[in-house]
Protein backbone atom coordinates (compact mmCIF):
# COMPACT_ATOMS: atom_id res chain seq x y z
CA UNK A 1 0.00 0.00 0.00
CA UNK A 2 1.11 3.46 -0.53
CA UNK A 3 1.49 6.14 2.12
CA UNK A 4 -1.15 8.05 1.04
CA UNK A 5 -3.80 5.11 1.22
CA UNK A 6 -2.73 4.02 4.69
CA UNK A 7 -3.05 8.35 5.70
CA UNK A 8 -6.93 7.97 3.68
CA UNK A 9 -7.48 5.01 6.22
CA UNK A 10 -5.98 6.33 9.55
CA UNK A 11 -8.14 9.14 8.95
CA UNK A 12 -11.60 7.13 8.01
CA UNK A 13 -11.31 5.36 11.33
CA UNK A 14 -10.64 8.60 13.35
CA UNK A 15 -13.51 10.20 11.82
CA UNK A 16 -15.77 7.21 12.28
CA UNK A 17 -14.82 6.54 15.76
CA UNK A 18 -15.89 10.24 16.55
CA UNK A 19 -19.30 9.80 14.79
CA UNK A 20 -19.80 6.62 16.94
CA UNK A 21 -18.36 7.90 20.08
CA UNK A 22 -20.17 11.43 20.10
CA UNK A 23 -24.12 9.39 18.76
CA UNK A 24 -23.87 7.34 21.98
CA UNK A 25 -23.48 10.96 23.70
CA UNK A 26 -26.18 12.00 22.32
CA UNK A 27 -30.51 12.15 24.27
CA UNK A 28 -33.62 13.34 22.97
CA UNK A 29 -36.11 15.31 23.77
CA UNK A 30 -39.43 13.07 25.55
CA UNK A 31 -42.59 13.32 27.19
CA UNK A 32 -42.64 11.92 30.95
CA UNK A 33 -44.49 8.88 29.91
CA UNK A 34 -41.70 8.17 27.45
CA UNK A 35 -38.95 8.83 29.61
CA UNK A 36 -40.67 6.45 32.74
CA UNK A 37 -41.36 3.79 29.74
CA UNK A 38 -38.22 3.71 28.80
CA UNK A 39 -36.96 3.54 32.42
CA UNK A 40 -39.32 0.78 33.35
CA UNK A 41 -37.37 -1.27 30.62
CA UNK A 42 -33.58 -0.62 31.63
CA UNK A 43 -32.49 2.08 30.07
CA UNK A 44 -30.75 4.18 32.49
CA UNK A 45 -29.84 7.24 30.02
CA UNK A 46 -30.56 10.52 31.01
CA UNK A 47 -33.77 12.18 29.47
CA UNK A 48 -34.39 15.83 28.95
CA UNK A 49 -37.76 16.59 29.07
CA UNK A 50 -38.75 20.48 28.04
CA UNK A 51 -41.87 21.76 30.08
CA UNK A 52 -43.31 24.81 31.52
CA UNK A 53 -43.92 25.66 35.13
CA UNK A 54 -47.62 25.21 36.21
CA UNK A 55 -49.03 28.92 37.13
CA UNK A 56 -52.26 30.47 39.16
CA UNK A 57 -54.61 32.84 37.82
CA UNK A 58 -52.32 36.07 38.80
CA UNK A 59 -49.66 34.70 36.66
CA UNK A 60 -47.52 33.16 39.70
CA UNK A 61 -45.53 29.89 39.45
CA UNK A 62 -47.42 27.29 41.73
CA UNK A 63 -46.17 23.57 43.52
CA UNK A 64 -42.58 24.58 44.22
CA UNK A 65 -41.14 23.41 47.06
CA UNK A 66 -37.95 24.72 48.52
CA UNK A 67 -36.46 25.36 51.47
CA UNK A 68 -33.27 26.84 51.54
CA UNK A 69 -32.69 27.37 55.27
CA UNK A 70 -33.91 23.82 55.70
CA UNK A 71 -32.16 21.97 53.09
CA UNK A 72 -30.41 23.91 50.48
CA UNK A 73 -29.78 21.06 48.42
CA UNK A 74 -33.42 19.85 48.00
CA UNK A 75 -36.04 21.42 45.52
CA UNK A 76 -39.42 19.56 44.25
CA UNK A 77 -41.15 21.08 41.73
CA UNK A 78 -44.50 20.94 38.99
CA UNK A 79 -43.42 20.48 35.62
CA UNK A 80 -46.14 20.07 32.58
CA UNK A 81 -44.57 18.40 29.89
CA UNK A 82 -45.17 18.67 26.34
CA UNK A 83 -48.26 16.55 25.79
CA UNK A 84 -49.48 18.68 29.09
CA UNK A 85 -49.01 15.48 31.60
CA UNK A 86 -48.39 17.45 35.06
CA UNK A 87 -44.75 15.37 37.08
CA UNK A 88 -43.44 16.42 40.42
CA UNK A 89 -39.40 16.34 40.01
CA UNK A 90 -37.09 16.56 42.42
CA UNK A 91 -33.44 17.76 42.45
CA UNK A 92 -30.56 18.10 45.04
CA UNK A 93 -29.30 20.86 42.47
CA UNK A 94 -31.32 23.79 42.78
CA UNK A 95 -30.84 26.65 40.30
CA UNK A 96 -28.68 29.30 41.27
CA UNK A 97 -31.50 32.38 40.94
CA UNK A 98 -34.91 31.30 41.63
CA UNK A 99 -35.78 34.85 40.65
CA UNK A 100 -34.82 33.72 37.09
CA UNK A 101 -36.42 30.40 37.15
CA UNK A 102 -40.10 31.47 38.63
CA UNK A 103 -39.75 33.51 35.16
CA UNK A 104 -38.72 31.38 32.41
CA UNK A 105 -40.56 30.44 29.85
CA UNK A 106 -39.77 26.69 29.46
CA UNK A 107 -37.35 24.63 31.70
CA UNK A 108 -35.62 21.37 30.30
CA UNK A 109 -34.81 18.74 32.84
CA UNK A 110 -32.41 16.06 32.26
CA UNK A 111 -32.85 12.90 34.64
CA UNK A 112 -34.11 9.74 35.34
CA UNK A 113 -37.21 8.20 36.55
CA UNK A 114 -36.09 6.36 40.17
CA UNK A 115 -39.33 4.50 40.78
CA UNK A 116 -42.52 7.27 40.89
CA UNK A 117 -40.28 10.16 40.82
CA UNK A 118 -38.12 12.00 37.73
CA UNK A 119 -34.59 12.85 39.55
CA UNK A 120 -33.04 15.84 37.78
CA UNK A 121 -29.58 15.84 37.91
CA UNK A 122 -29.62 19.11 35.49
CA UNK A 123 -31.78 22.19 34.76
CA UNK A 124 -31.89 24.26 31.88
CA UNK A 125 -34.05 27.81 31.89
CA UNK A 126 -35.33 29.69 28.96
CA UNK A 127 -35.57 33.23 30.04
CA UNK A 128 -38.30 35.13 27.93
CA UNK A 129 -36.13 38.48 28.83
CA UNK A 130 -32.79 37.31 26.75
CA UNK A 131 -35.00 36.67 23.34
CA UNK A 132 -37.60 39.97 23.81
CA UNK A 133 -37.34 42.28 21.22
CA UNK A 134 -36.07 45.82 22.18
CA UNK A 135 -36.29 49.34 20.81
CA UNK A 136 -33.61 51.27 20.20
Amino acid sequence: MKTQHIILVVVLALVAGIIFSSAGNTSEYLAFEDAKARAEAGNSDKFHIVGELPRDAQGEVVGIEYNPTLDPNYMAFLLVDEKGKTQKVVTSNPPASMQDFKRSEKVVVIGNFKGEQFIVKEILLKCPSKYEETKI
